[in-house]
């Protein structure tokens, strides 16, 4: 039917449709009229950090810094969130977007409108020394009525820890990694569950000579992240993603993310396409 010379198909008038393409067009602008954009971290090295001045660096911030200011947008401005606050942050407007070593899975990616992938890793546990060769996997931690895991809510580590059976009452979640290493130290958990160069991170500033760590972790995948925005901004992901592949191609993006340890190579080895469909 016709209302006022508009179609009407399926209930959402073409004008409404013209609104949402613009609106997600308008968005760029929005974020080069002020200047800087609105990105979610989690304050963990060398994923993200923020200095006792303030200042935000890591691997993900520094390259939507970078992005971002290729578009126009001249720097990012950072919020600490745990890893499960994020997305419904994103979702009602707190963030422009996530830079924080959200790892893609299913799930995620039908939330959220990911870039392509920026810091890949693979995953480690923190133990005690002597622990090595009772704890190697999340079933053998499953199997261990008295192994306690700590992991940080929402991340992938968590899953992983869910996917294995392990009961909840074994599942301590922590706000952060100084906090969950601190348990370990202290005995109130048995193993402490990360990405690789972020428990490498927390055990060289710890300087505990009786802690080591369990890497890789038998059985679990190669994990990816990239950018994360809100599903209705897509074409700002998609300028996004143009200006990534740039930096990709020239070298400019690997001079990024090596000094922090990641692999610019495994993140260029891969696509959004295969890891939001991967079965994780």
């Amino acid at each position: 039917m016709k209302l006022k010379g508009i179609l009407i198909a399926g209930g959402v008038s073409l004008l409404t449709l013209a609104s949402l393409a613009y609106a997600a067009d308008d968005k760029l602008t929005q974020l080069r009229q002020q200047g800087f954009a609105r990105i979610a971290i989690a304050n963990e090295p060398p994923f993200t950090a923020v200095g006792a001045d303030g200042k935000v660096t890591g691997a993900a911030p520094d390259v939507a810094r970078a992005v971002f200011k290729k578009l126009g947008v001249n720097d990012v401005v950072a919020s600490v969130s745990e890893y499960g606050a994020m997305i419904p942050g994103l979702a009602a407007g707190r963030h422009d977007a996530i830079a924080a070593g959200l790892f893609m899975t299913p799930q995620r990616c039908a939330a959220v409108a990911y870039s392509q992938p920026v810091l890949c890793a693979v995953e480690a546990f923190a133990v005690k020394k002597g622990n090595t060769k009772s704890i190697k996997t999340y079933d053998e931690i499953a199997k261990d009525s008295k192994a306690v895991i700590g992991v940080e809510g929402g991340t992938t580590e968590q899953k992983l820890a869910t996917a294995a059976n392990i009961p909840t009452d074994r599942v301590i979640i922590v706000p952060d990694g100084q906090s969950g290493l601190k348990m370990l130290q202290d005995g109130r958990i048995d193993v402490f569950a990360l990405p690789l160069l972020s428990i490498t991170d927390l055990l060289s500033k710890a300087k505990d000579p009786n802690l080591e760590s369990i890497a890789p972790v038998q059985n679990t995948p190669v994990q990816c992240d990239g950018v994360a925005f809100r599903k209705q901004d897509t074409a700002l992901r998609d300028a996004f993603d143009v200006e990534l592949k740039k930096m990709k191609e020239s070298g400019e993006f690997a001079k990024i993310v090596e000094p922090y340890g990641f692999s610019a190579k495994a993140a260029m080895s891969t696509s959004r396409e295969k890891l939001c469909a991967a079965k994780n």
